[in-house]
């Protein structure tokens, strides 16, 4: 297993069933449900089932998955970050989101700054990035840390996204 990472204001963690209701507000909130997708998850025991069904598989089958975003300073959840293996894409996926109240502060881009060094560790020469054409934030941040735009008529993903993603790419190592 991966171990956490810390930056100078978070720490990088794995979720654990207590974080269960921190999924229920990331999920639930508009930006999520608007760019990356309504899971359905309405409670606690749905938070907790997405938590191993969806994240912590993720580390059992590859090694990497994604963290919870945690401020240092005081142990609050602000956010998920990490790698992403996609049966549709050939290489790990870097996915990030916030809660609201947190964005626009530069802690997407400090965590994920952080997870690049842990691609090229694990092996990997590429790593890629899906949003949709109006997440105009992602997009920026992404380009900000190297990501160039390579496709721009993905298939559908299976359901997870509303509408078609587009496709960045970045090398690593």
């Amino acid at each position: 297993m991966t171990p956490a990472v810390e930056t100078g204001r978070l720490r990088l963690r794995r979720l654990s069933p207590p974080d269960a209701a921190f999924l229920v507000e990331l999920l639930n909130q508009r930006s999520w449900i608007d760019f990356i997708g309504d899971r359905g998850v309405r409670t606690r025991a749905q938070a907790s089932t997405y938590l191993t069904e969806r994240i912590d598989s993720q580390f059992e089958k590859f090694g990497f998955g994604m963290w919870g975003m945690e401020l240092r300073h005081e142990a609050q959840l602000i956010g998920l970050v990490g790698l992403v293996k996609r049966d549709f894409l050939p290489e790990p996926d870097l996915g990030f989101a916030l809660l609201d109240r947190y964005a626009g502060q530069g802690y997407a881009f400090e965590a994920a700054s952080a997870v690049l060094p842990l691609a090229a560790a694990l092996g990997y020469t590429r790593l890629l990035a899906i949003t949709l054409p109006g997440n105009h934030r992602s997009i920026n941040l992404l380009e900000r840390l190297g990501f160039v735009l390579e496709a721009t008529e993905l298939p559908p993903d299976g359901g997870e996204c509303a509408s078609r993603p587009v496709l960045f790419a970045r090398r690593v190592g």
